[in-house]
């Protein structure tokens, strides 16, 4: 499946805010916000307009982003958000924040949503007892994430679980540091999702 590959700290310039994309980095004075606190590119500390259209284009983007998908699979979310009952908008971020990807990387098995998708691609997950590769995966209430005994050495994954407690784990999600477990107790709702997001502007971006 086709992936975003060039600069990752260049995308939370362009959206003007921290997406943490870049896992520990992000935490440190190193991260490219606080050196550089304007937008990448020749022109970028120039004074600029942006219209109605250009606000809720720059949404679109930064929620694309945050999650790692590229605009024709986030369409289709928002199409499918579209045809649910109740907030489209709200809708839309459930369906984004059910990716097995995000699962991973909210219970605290990642430190990024980009490290989560590779440990996934690599097979280092199950699902239910069912070996899973493919981080695109709805996950259901109830569902059981484990990581696989031959990946419980893997240093990377140990040190980010050991830095969990900073992050935090939502309260629709459940951690079983020792057995290496993760569950969905409940189905995300909009007070879970703590970034800074606009919804509804994505929403009158795609109903226009």
């Amino acid at each position: 499946m086709a992936r975003y590959t060039g600069p990752s700290c260049r995308l939370c310039r362009r959206e003007n805010m921290e997406l943490f994309l870049k896992g520990e980095r992000c935490y440190t004075d190193k991260c490219a916000i606080k050196r550089r606190n304007y937008p990448p590119g020749q022109h970028g500390q120039g004074r600029s307009k942006v219209s109605a259209y250009g606000v809720q284009l720059r949404e679109k983007q930064k929620v694309r982003r945050i999650y790692g998908i590229l605009e024709k699979q986030f369409r289709s979310y928002f199409e499918k958000a579209d045809r649910m009952k109740g907030v489209t908008g709200e809708n839309l971020l459930s369906l984004l924040e059910r990716r097995l990807d995000n699962i991973v990387y909210r219970s605290g098995f990642a430190t990024s949503r980009i490290e989560a998708r590779q440990l996934v691609r690599h097979g280092h997950f199950t699902l239910n007892g069912r070996k899973v590769n493919i981080p695109s995966i709805q996950v259901k209430v109830g569902d059981v994430l484990e990581l696989r005994e031959k990946s419980r050495k893997v240093a990377s994954i140990n040190e980010s679980l050991e830095g969990v407690v900073r992050r935090g784990i939502p309260q629709w999600l459940e951690l079983d540091k020792d057995a290496y477990k993760g569950m969905v107790k409940s189905l995300p709702v909009r007070e879970d999702i703590t970034m800074p997001i606009q919804e509804q502007l994505i929403v009158e971006l795609y109903s226009k």
